[in-house]
């Protein structure tokens, strides 16, 4: 999430609703007005709400790069003081407005509960009846719309991690149908729910709409599928492609890290990179640990073995 953009998008849209409409151009110099000081354009709650919201996500993310020298005991009490804290940012920014639907999102994401009672917690924000109905046409286009997005993002995330598998091919879907490029990346959900299910047709189907968009979610998608679908020549294929296309993926998949909270959406980082790699390891966990074999299977290639040491060594990480 750019909180800050979004900021200047409905500073700029309320303050068209005072003196406005404005002529495009006329619109186009009071964004580039509000870009430069959008603090002196805050003068109603939501966007005080979502002024706090930005600044406590900044100091979030500042925060994270502070944790290399740190010994496990250090960073885990850094690790909750910081979520801790951008918690207590977020309930300050929904008293000043109960509508801030991002930070009441962002507090529950921080809150790291289990995806039971995440998936309730979420469910309830969107039964929350004051939330914006989408439009027809490219919600995306409308800044209002934005949160509500997330949430049901948030939701099919949830669902996966909960082993909802066909819940969570649903709300990906709605999001991905709501929207004209898919910002917020739920066909990534949306692909390793359709592996889980084995739903070869549909996995098919998004692998043809993002062709030419390929990502370590929708190589490891493809893996996994063909592996529960029993056809292991096509699976091993597949292996290698994703060991190939996406950097550091064997590693990602032999040696799975920590991912921090998506707070309150996936961070955007290079297409099949190994941050990439690592979220879609990450978020494959429910399906990996239902097929407990599979790793196994990975691990009785020599070359994947061979090439996730090769990036370790080249990477200065632990193997």
């Amino acid at each position: 999430m750019n909180a800050w953009d979004e900021l200047v998008a409905r500073c700029a849209r309320r303050r068209n609703e005072k003196i406005g409409p404005l002529s495009d151009e006329a619109y186009a110099e009071l964004v580039l007005a509000v870009r430069q000081n959008p603090v002196d354009f805050v003068d109603a709650a939501p966007e005080q709400a979502l002024l706090l919201l930005a600044r406590a996500l900044d100091a979030y993310r500042a925060s994270l790069g502070h944790d290399d020298l740190l010994d496990d005991e250090a960073f885990e009490a850094e690790r909750s003081r910081r979520l801790a804290a951008l918690r207590a940012e977020c309930e300050r920014a929904a008293a000043v407005d109960p509508g801030c639907l991002d930070a009441r999102l962002t507090t529950l994401l921080a809150s790291e509960l289990d995806p039971d009672p995440l998936l309730d917690a979420l469910l309830e924000l969107e039964r929350d009846g004051s939330l914006r109905e989408l439009p027809e046409g490219d919600a995306w286009d409308d800044v209002l719309c934005r949160p509500r997005l997330r949430l049901r993002a948030a939701v099919a995330r949830a669902c996966l991690d909960g082993a909802r598998f066909r819940m969570a091919a649903s709300a990906a879907a709605s999001v991905v149908d709501a929207t004209l490029d898919d910002p917020l990346g739920a066909r990534h959900t949306h692909m390793l729910a359709c592996a889980r299910l084995e739903d070869e047709a549909a996995l098919g189907a998004l692998e043809a709409r993002w062709s030419g968009r390929e990502s370590a979610w929708s190589h490891l998608a493809r893996v996994l599928l063909l592996y529960k679908l029993g056809r292991l020549t096509a699976a091993r294929r597949a292996l290698r492609g994703y060991d190939q296309l996406v950097s550091g993926g064997a590693y990602a998949l032999l040696r799975p890290v920590m991912v921090e909270p998506y707070l309150p959406d996936r961070p955007d980082v290079p297409a099949c990179g190994f941050e990439e790699a690592m979220m879609a390891v990450r978020e494959a966990e429910p399906i990996i640990t239902d097929v407990p074999e599979f790793i196994a299977w990975c691990q009785g290639h020599d070359w994947l073995e061979a090439s996730a040491r090769a990036f370790a060594e080249k990477s200065d990480l632990d193997w």
